[in-house]
């Protein structure tokens, strides 16, 4: 049947200077590109550091047949979505000398050797979601979105003789610049959904939450007259995405709700493991509202040195990472990793929860999982560890664990990911030789 009425893709609540951005509904698609399942594609890429202990990551056996190991059983439910990648290798990444970390950070979506230096002179290359926001940016609000869990200024030396760039930004808008990110959940909540001056003083923010109500009250009538003109499945998706808003910003709200005062910041906060849940929140609505199409995220810098008392014990990962063979060192890196599977288990089963048309908003993304070397002893830039979640909109069979020949370039697979978005590039990096195959 033919709509006889659609709003805009880009259609938004607007009341008392807030702006909510609507998720991705049916009314906003012609019934046949609806039936195309033509939702937007989106691209995610999700950093880890220090490497993995490989021996409880890699699956036995190849194709559907695989089997969760101990540091991918946290993905259990969404296993059908997603593919193991063994045999992929990121060579650009090795380093001169020493810098394995900053190294292999800074070549982690660029591809690219980075120049050692720590000071002048820095030199890269575009990383692949930049690639992708310079062609498809244009669409959303945001071209894209670097996010991250640990902030840090971009000089200096961090790792070796490379410089702190390298080590804290994996995002490059161009060979001489890195593109910082943003680690605080409420201050990207605010940038999406309130319209807040991000530089505002500390008594300007302590005001507005003074004076202000929810967002979400202020556009309370436009919600109820266009629920209205909606269809019973787009009246669900606009009553699953406001709750969630809601939700989010009240405990936002009341995380921060405690004495507001002046000084240095706080550095890791204890509750880290929140802080994690509440980015990859941000991270969904975002994608769900179509703010935005691409999207960078650091759970840590460079050869972090993190240590995490909430999984009983308070040696740091970056020391941890050296085991020399010890086995009680493989233990505990195996409980850091199956703990960091556990927050993107998380956001994969949060983006599986949004349906558009007939997939989910996982079906119609691809989700990229790595750390900048392999084995945290060796530092390695081989086999690295590397996960695909999302089907691209039908690019991807997922549901697989697939075996490349040695050394094959990551540079592919980002190609593929780039095709996955309607970005037909044929090369990218320093050694990409073609799409990864195998994916369909």
């Amino acid at each position: 049947m033919h709509k006889s009425w659609m709003i805009s893709r880009r259609s938004f609540l607007r009341a008392a200077g807030v702006t909510i951005g609507l998720p991705v509904l049916d009314a906003m698609w012609p019934n046949q590109a609806l039936a195309q399942n033509m939702a937007p594609r989106r691209l995610l890429f999700f950093y880890v550091p220090c490497g993995i202990h490989m021996q409880t990551w890699t699956p036995a056996q190849e194709g559907a047949g695989w089997a969760l190991t101990p540091a991918l059983a946290p993905l259990a439910n969404v296993k059908s979505d997603i593919t193991v990648l063994s045999g992929l290798a990121n060579l650009s990444a090795r380093p001169d000398g020493a810098g394995d970390h900053a190294s292999g950070t800074g070549a982690f979506l660029t591809c690219r050797h980075p120049f050692k230096t720590d000071g002048a002179g820095i030199q890269n290359g575009i990383s692949v979601d930049q690639v992708a926001a310079n062609a498809i940016g244009s669409a959303t609000r945001f071209p894209s979105l670097q996010l991250g869990s640990d902030g840090g200024g971009a000089t200096g030396d961090c790792d070796s003789g490379y410089s702190c760039a390298y080590a804290r930004n994996i995002s490059w808008a161009s060979e001489t610049q890195p593109l910082p990110k943003e680690t605080n959940p409420q201050a990207l909540f605010d940038r999406l959904f309130g319209g807040v001056d991000p530089r505002a003083t500390l008594e300007q923010q302590r005001k507005r939450k003074l004076y202000k109500q929810s967002i979400l009250d202020f556009v309370r009538a436009d919600t109820t007259t266009l629920k209205g003109k909606l269809g019973r499945t787009d009246q669900r998706k606009m009553d699953e995405y406001l709750t969630a808003i809601r939700e989010l910003e009240v405990r936002l709200q009341n995380e921060n709700s405690g004495p507001v005062c002046a000084g240095d910041p706080p550095g890791d906060s204890p509750d880290f493991p929140t802080r994690i849940r509440n980015m990859s929140d941000v991270m969904v609505l975002a994608m769900q509202c179509d703010f935005t199409r691409i999207t960078s995220f650091m759970m840590g810098n460079a050869g972090h040195n993190r240590s995490f008392p909430f999984l009983g014990f308070t040696e740091q990962h970056h020391d941890l990472s050296h085991h020399q063979n010890s086995q009680a060192n493989y233990e505990k890196l195996t409980m850091i990793d199956t703990w960091e599977v556990e927050r993107l288990a998380y956001l994969l089963e949060r983006m599986k929860g949004v349906v558009e048309g007939d997939r989910t908003l996982l079906d119609n993304s691809l989700v990229f999982f790595s750390s900048e070397i392999s084995d945290g002893n060796a530092h390695n830039h081989d086999n690295l560890p590397v996960l695909l979640a999302g089907g691209g909109g039908g690019v991807v069979t997922p549901g697989r664990h697939i075996v490349y020949p040695r050394n094959t370039p990551i540079a592919n697979l980002f190609l593929t990911m780039l095709h996955s978005v309607g970005v037909n590039d044929s090369s990218f990096g320093a050694d990409s030789t073609g799409p990864l195959t195998n994916l369909s």
